[in-house]
């Protein structure tokens, strides 16, 4: 492959991250999940509960597809193919959130399509992971991982400005800048929010075309599908070294859990918002904005960091900051900052949780671009893919985990506050697993 295909391979699979991003930024955070709470369902704390049940079942989908899919991948080279597929879900789950109509009695088919769409989105989101190793040397990998992240939360960011300025109404019917949604969208019927599902779509299509253009299989592909018989062999095969590879397994265990804790700050900063603080969905897209910038900074500088050192003290350091601010969060109310009352009418709560949020924003970016790097470092690239299948299973094996004790601790609690004490519990068993993991991996470069 010449420098210049291999530089267009670089950035075509690079635009992945770009394009796939709104499905997080927009969908699952800080546009539809509050609209979804606060309009849809009209209680913040059934929304959060019903909204953690379906993440954690579209997550157990995912856990006992993966690893197969993964190891079927990797045996025929068709990875385009897999892609593609889970593509045509993603799409189509998030187009149809326009049905999201506000008080209308649709809430469990809203849910169905948003399931297949992140299901869509988490799958290519493997088969794309898996093609990291054929994009550079080992040490580059980092900086590489790095930079596709960063691009990916700067079209988060150009995404939520986009529906923030242009098609989000507030209370009093008009976008961030004052102007009624464009297009002719009825602000009464909250159109214009409703389009996030089908501009998230738009966005996907749109900005995948240079990922399918640039990015080509670097091998023979099978002209036949394997069977999933013979891919779960190989699996198995997989399965049975692991007590041989210490180091792997105890990633995989502590990747399962930060990354559910992470997922969990993801999927329910949005509904928490709304439902303690009172936010509107405005006001959480522009916390949103915040936090996307300082996650796009901090990926690009974790990756020049984990060039530098290696992926695993970057994700300690990460790891162990959210843990910190995942119990911060908790202590701020509209009556309190760090539970010391604040007078009534107070901005400090709503400054404090914007500073927050750019923290997670931050630790998250750098962490999530280094936890694909150490991936890399973990595996035989043979197997890359069943790798990430089995990262993906790690992940969403116990996916369910956050989403569902969250939904069982606010309902049980009755309160968002208690509801995300979790999480922290999560942070810390990931972070102790780490202390197995070799910083340099178990792979020979």
């Amino acid at each position: 492959m010449t420098d210049i295909a291999l530089r267009r391979r670089v950035r075509g699979w690079m635009m992945f991250d770009f394009a796939s991003q709104p499905y997080n930024t927009l969908l699952l955070t800080f546009i539809f999940s509050p609209y979804f709470a606060s309009a849809v369902m009209d209680d913040p704390v059934a929304a959060q509960s019903v909204f953690g049940l379906t993440v954690g079942l579209a997550g157990f989908v995912m856990a006992i597809s993966a690893p197969v899919l993964g190891a079927m991948a990797d045996a025929s080279g068709r990875h385009l193919m897999w892609i593609k597929i889970f593509s045509v879900l993603y799409v189509a789950g998030a187009a149809s959130l326009w049905f999201a109509v506000p008080g209308a009695d649709m809430v469990w088919p809203i849910l169905l399509v948003f399931g297949i769409g992140l299901i869509g989105m988490e799958f290519a989101t493997i088969f794309t992971n898996a093609m990291l190793p054929t994009l550079g040397p080992r040490d580059e990998i980092g900086r590489i991982s790095g930079s596709g992240w960063a691009l990916g939360y700067v079209g988060g960011v150009i995404a939520l400005i986009a529906m923030l300025t242009l098609f989000a109404e507030n209370a009093q019917g008009v976008t961030l800048i004052g102007i009624a949604p464009i297009f002719g969208l009825d602000a009464a019927l909250r159109e214009g929010t409703r389009f996030v599902g089908p501009f998230t779509a738009l966005w996907y299509i749109v900005f995948m075309v240079p990922f399918f253009l640039w990015v080509k299989p670097v091998r023979r592909v099978a002209t036949t599908l394997v069977p999933a018989g013979a891919a779960l062999r190989r699996l198995a095969t997989t399965l049975r070294s692991l007590p041989q590879r210490p180091g792997f397994a105890a990633y995989l265990g502590s990747s399962m859990m930060y990354r559910d804790a992470l997922n969990g700050l993801y999927t329910f900063g949005g509904i928490y918002t709304a439902g303690v603080l009172g936010w509107t969905v405005v006001d959480i897209g522009v916390f949103g904005i915040l936090a996307a910038v300082t996650g796009a900074i901090f990926a690009w500088l974790g990756g020049r960091a984990d060039r530098a050192r290696g992926p695993k003290p970057v994700i300690v350091t990460c790891v162990a900051i959210l843990t910190l601010v995942s119990l911060l969060v908790i202590t701020v109310t509209p009556g309190t900052v760090l539970l010391i009352p604040v007078a009534e009418g107070s901005a400090l709560p709503d400054i404090a949780f914007y500073v927050l949020g750019a923290v997670i924003g931050a630790a998250g970016g750098a962490l999530q671009a280094s936890s694909r790097t150490m991936l890399v470092r973990l595996v035989v690239v043979d197997h890359v893919t069943e790798g990430f299948g089995l990262y993906a299973l790690a992940g969403k094996a116990t996916a369910f985990i956050a989403p569902l004790s969250i939904g069982f601790v606010t309902y049980i609690s009755g309160s968002q506050q208690i509801g995300i004490l979790p999480i922290v519990g999560l942070f810390i068993i990931g972070l102790v697993l780490l202390i197995w993991v070799k910083p340099e991996g178990e792979v020979a470069p």
